[in-house]
């Protein structure tokens, strides 16, 4: 009796550790979707493609999928089963419903919280100190399709959008080797959501890392944590210069005890700037845009935005 045909729909390490387990498994993945490698995103992970080509499996970048030339050429395809795993792009339900197992999506939260883009780096900006993934099957609105089986792990409150990334890249292949084969069977166990605990985040832009000294230190310093490298960073104005801040000190003894007006450079050598419950010591900088020479020559009297 000949397998199941899984068509795979990924991207990022997710995509990549997932696709290897159901090829290590002898699994018949008859296709990847997946995107090209963007020019202006700094790479810094393992795609699906890699593993894709060196098993001889066919790879498809489509920018769009909804078109009905890309219908036909997925219905030639003859999908039992649809996988997607960190694949950025919605997925239309008349491709959904052309797999007779079911389609379902591997997620980067402990759904329902955080539904939509950049989970994790979400779950880090707002100081989580769990997160996780989750199986579920996909349906026409984003990440709210029933749970088959989901897991998680605990993060540090100084853990990076990196490594809370690398903690819990194990959880999608444990949760994905415990039900493949239910899913293969078509007798994988679902739970409806409850959409009343559901939260929905999008996605974010470099932009988005800008910096608000009006926020307490904890509230600045988790931001900087979520979007640090290998993300765009977080940054501050200094009237037509930008300043990156790569990492800060909340808890720093160079800015215990100091007060001032939200974004007011209290001291430069170290850099220690006033947020709205105290300070932060900015420890790991560097300028995007040429500063003034003013503040370059120690003028502390300016104030960051």
């Amino acid at each position: 009796m000949p397998k199941p045909r899984i068509l795979f729909f990924g991207y990022s390490e997710v995509g990549h550790e997932c696709l290897r387990l159901l090829l290590g498994r002898g699994d018949n993945v008859v296709g990847l979707f997946t995107h090209e490698d963007n020019p202006n995103e700094k790479i810094w992970f393992k795609t699906p493609a890699m593993a894709a080509r060196d098993a001889g499996v066919p790879v498809f970048t489509p920018e769009k999928i909804s078109t009905p030339e890309w219908l036909e050429r997925i219905a030639a395809l003859k999908p039992d089963l649809i996988l997607s795993v960190y694949y950025r792009n919605m997925i239309g339900t008349k491709i959904l419903g052309l797999a007779p197992l079911g389609a379902f999506n591997m997620h980067g939260s402990l759904l329902p919280k955080y539904r939509g883009r950049a989970p994790i780096n979400w779950a880090v900006l707002h100081g989580e100190p769990r997160i996780g993934m989750t199986l579920h099957r996909m349906v026409r609105a984003p990440d709210a399709g029933a749970i088959v089986d989901q897991e998680g792990v605990d993060i540090g409150p100084r853990d990076t959008a990196e490594q809370a990334f690398r903690k819990v890249l194990p959880c999608a292949r444990a949760v994905l080797a415990r039900q493949i084969d239910a899913l293969l069977a078509g007798t994988a166990r679902e739970t409806a959501q409850d959409d009343a605990q559901a939260t929905y985040f999008g996605g974010r832009k470099p932009e988005d890392g800008r910096i608000n000294w009006a926020q307490t230190s904890r509230q600045i310093f988790n931001l900087i944590r979520a979007v640090t490298d290998p993300y765009p960073g977080a940054f501050t104005d200094v009237g037509p210069a930008r300043l990156m801040v790569w990492w800060a000190e909340p808890d720093s003894p160079a800015a215990s005890g100091r007060r001032g007006k939200p974004g007011e450079i209290l001291s430069l050598s170290p850099l220690v700037v006033a947020t709205a419950d105290g300070a932060l010591e900015l420890t790991r900088v560097d300028w995007k845009i040429a500063p003034a020479p003013e503040l370059r020559l120690g003028q502390t009297r300016m104030a960051l935005s």
